[in-house]
């Protein structure tokens, strides 16, 4: 089974047909599964998650991602005491997806910084520990853990510990950045497709709109024909393929994920009505 999404569900313009408010649910009339990638940057209430698991179908899929303290990204004086009621939070804050059916995985996204060190996978086993009730699925950003030493024994680990392994298309552009491995180590594997925009990539900028410079591309045809080869690779090896489009700030995951879903003749059964389909042409 493949399922295709995007990182987000509010910059595609091209998919909303009612208010700021229902983007979640024009979004879910044409795709299956979508990245909640606002608990990064703080942990989402109760409240909030209930609300996005109602406002979904009943087989909708969210990708949750870890929050930034979890991963080594907080810049800054922690929102908690101590590490322990952080999780604590985090998990109250996703369980309730899981009891509604509606959790595919949380992505662990480790930062660039984050090597293949002892301490850092005596860490992501910690990690594992805290978050025991749910899927995880292992982002690595630093060429370290794909080094021809140590690749074998990072994917093994995965498969040892029952951790998805997430497959990026990137630029590459040095160690921040980490090759195209379409290799599965459980049942389901994660596909992000954040582009390949190598300038962007290598000089994101600091200011504030730094993420608009480093997911502007638009991947054309035979960009996406390699990645679908490389999808098709791992529907072999996994049960469940969920792959999702991260170049959003030029507004093309949209359109690179319909063209995509076209490519592979993939109908997606028990979406959310849809007033009208903008995506007929495709690339």
């Amino acid at each position: 089974m493949i399922k295709i999404g995007l990182t987000g569900w509010g910059d595609h313009s091209d998919l909303y047909v009612s208010t700021a408010k229902d983007r979640l649910k024009d979004y879910s009339a044409h795709f299956p599964v979508v990245e909640l990638d606002t608990a990064f940057y703080a942990i989402p209430s109760i409240k909030n998650s209930s609300k996005w698991i109602k406002e979904t179908p009943d087989n909708f899929q969210f990708v949750v991602k870890a929050y930034q303290e979890i991963t080594g990204h907080l810049r800054g004086e922690s929102h908690y005491d101590s590490m322990e009621e952080m999780f604590e939070h985090y998990r109250e804050s996703i369980l309730p997806f899981k009891e509604a059916g509606k959790l595919s995985m949380v992505l662990v996204q480790f930062p660039p910084w984050f090597t293949c060190v002892k301490e850092n996978v005596e860490y992501i086993l910690k990690v594992k520990e805290e978050l025991k009730d749910f899927e995880l699925a292992i982002e690595f950003r630093h060429q370290s853990w794909y080094s021809s030493k140590l690749q074998n024994g990072t994917l093994d680990f995965l498969k040892s510990h029952h951790l998805h392994h997430t497959v990026c298309d990137e630029p590459q552009v040095g160690e921040g950045s980490v090759p195209l491995i379409p290799i599965a180590t459980s049942e389901k594997v994660l596909v992000r497709l954040h582009g390949r925009n190598t300038y962007g990539w290598k000089n994101p900028g600091n200011n504030e709109k730094w993420r608009e410079v480093r997911y502007l591309y638009d991947y054309n045809k035979e960009e996406l024909t390699s990645i679908q080869n490389k999808v098709e690779q791992l529907q072999k090896q996994a049960k469940e393929v969920v792959v999702l489009f991260n170049n959003n700030s030029g507004g093309h995951a949209a359109k690179n994920a319909k063209s995509f879903q076209k490519m592979l003749g993939i109908e997606f059964e028990g979406l959310a009505p849809k007033q009208l389909d903008l995506f007929e042409g495709g690339i």
